[in-house]
C-alpha cells in the first residue's frame, strides 16, 4: 500500500483534484438552490431543482464533509476542519458525527448496540438480536418512502437528543463546549435559514412543506442507500456485543467481515459517491483520500486472496441492491437472536 504512494509520489490526502470537485459541486447545491428559490415558476421545475439540490446536498457529504470529518481532505488541519463544517450547514453536526461515525461506526461496525448506523428501530430491523415486530415483514417495500423522514430527523431530533442526554445510543459522549457548541446552533441557524425561512419568504407555506419534503426524500434515499448497500447485504456479518467487550478478530479481519464494495468498475458512482462505492478500502484506510481508492481496491483485493480472506463485493448497483432488499426481508421474517 505504501509502495503506491511512494512510488507516484502521491499524498494520502485529495490534493488539487478534491479541490477542484469540491468546488464544483458547492457550486451545483448553490445553483440548485437559487433557481429553485428564486426562479422555479410552477411545480415540474420545483420538482427537477428539488431533485437536484437533494443530490447536491449528498454530493456535499460524499466528496467533501467525508474526506474533511476523517482529516483525509487535506495534510492541513484548519482545511479538514472547515470542510467537515459542511455537515453543519446542510443540517447536521460535525462535533456529534465524529463521535458516531470515527469512533461507534468505524471501530465498532456492524455491532448491533454500538454502531449507531444499524439503529433505525422500531421502523426498520437491521439486525438480529433486535426485536421483530409484525409490520417488519414489510420494510423491504415501505423502507423507501420512510427516506423521506431520515434527513428531517437528524436535522431537526436526533443532534438535540443526542445534547442533551449526552449519549449515543448507550453510549456517554462529552458534550459539545465553547466554539464547537457555538457552531452546533449557528450551523443550525445558518440551515434553517436557507432551506425553510428564506423559501417561505419567497413561497406559500405548503408550497414550501412539499419541496422540503421532496428534498429530504431524494437526500434520505441517496445517503441511506449507500451506507446499507455497504453494510446491510447478505454478505456482510452484523454481531451482537461481544460478551468480554473485546471483538473476537482483529479490526481489520472485522471491517472486511462486516463491509461491502459495490460498483466498484462504475466510474460516475466512483465520482458521485466519493469512493464509497469501494466501502471495504475506506473502512480499511479512513484518513485516506476517496481520490485514491479506485486504485488500492486492487491491491487490497490481492492481499485478501493471498491471506485467504473474503473482500466482499458486489459487482453492480442492481446486485447490491438485489442483496439489500433480500436482507430486509429476512430481517422481516425471522425473530430475534
Amino acid at each position: 500500500m505504501e509502495s503506491y504512494f511512494k512510488r507516484d509520489k502521491k499524498k494520502k490526502t485529495g490534493g488539487f483534484r478534491i479541490w477542484i470537485k469540491s468546488c464544483a459541486i458547492v457550486a451545483w447545491a448553490a445553483t440548485s438552490w437559487i433557481a429553485l428559490v428564486f426562479f422555479a415558476a410552477n411545480w415540474w421545475q420545483a420538482l427537477l431543482l428539488g431533485a437536484s439540490l437533494g443530490l447536491a446536498v449528498a454530493g456535499i457529504g460524499f466528496n467533501v464533509q467525508h474526506d474533511g470529518g476523517h482529516g483525509a481532505y487535506s495534510r492541513t488541519k484548519l482545511f479538514n476542519r472547515f470542510s467537515a463544517l459542511m455537515l453543519d450547514l446542510v443540517g447536521g453536526s460535525s462535533y456529534i458525527w465524529n463521535f458516531k461515525h470515527n469512533i461507534m461506526h468505524h471501530q465498532y461496525t456492524n455491532v448491533d448496540g454500538v454502531d449507531d448506523d444499524l439503529v433505525a428501530w422500531p421502523f426498520l430491523r437491521l439486525a438480529p438480536g433486535q426485536k421483530r415486530l409484525w409490520f417488519h415483514r414489510f420494510q423491504w417495500l415501505y423502507i423507501w418512502p420512510l427516506y423521506v423522514f431520515f434527513p428531517p430527523k437528524w436535522q431537526w431530533f436526533d443532534d438535540f437528543r443526542t445534547l442533551i442526554k449526552g449519549k449515543i445510543g448507550e453510549q456517554r459522549f462529552p458534550r459539545p463546549k465553547g466554539w464547537n457548541l457555538t457552531w452546533l446552533f449557528v450551523g443550525k441557524l445558518l440551515f434553517f435559514t436557507w432551506a425553510l425561512i428564506v423559501p417561505f419568504i419567497m413561497h406559500p407555506f405548503w408550497n414550501v412543506l412539499g419541496i422540503y419534503a421532496f428534498v429530504a426524500l431524494v437526500l434520505g434515499i441517496t445517503l441511506g442507500t449507500v451506507f446499507l448497500l455497504a453494510h446491510c447485504v447478505e454478505e456482510a456479518d452484523i454481531r451482537p456485543v461481544p460478551a468480554e467487550g473485546r471483538l473476537p478478530q482483529s479490526w481489520a479481519e472485522h471491517q472486511l467481515a462486516t463491509t461491502a464494495d459495490f460498483s466498484p468498475r462504475n466510474p460516475f458512482l466512483t465520482w458521485y459517491l466519493g469512493g464509497l462505492n469501494y466501502q471495504v478500502e475506506h473502512h480499511l484506510f479512513p484518513r485516506i483520500s476517496h481520490v485514491h481508492y479506485r486504485r488500492l481496491a486492487p491491491v487490497v483485493r490481492q492481499v485478501c486472496a493471498e491471506e485467504g480472506v473474503a473482500h466482499i463485493t458486489n459487482p453492480n448497483l442492481f446486485k447490491a441492491l438485489g442483496s439489500h432488499i433480500r436482507f430486509l426481508r429476512r430481517m422481516g421474517r425471522q425473530d430475534a437472536a
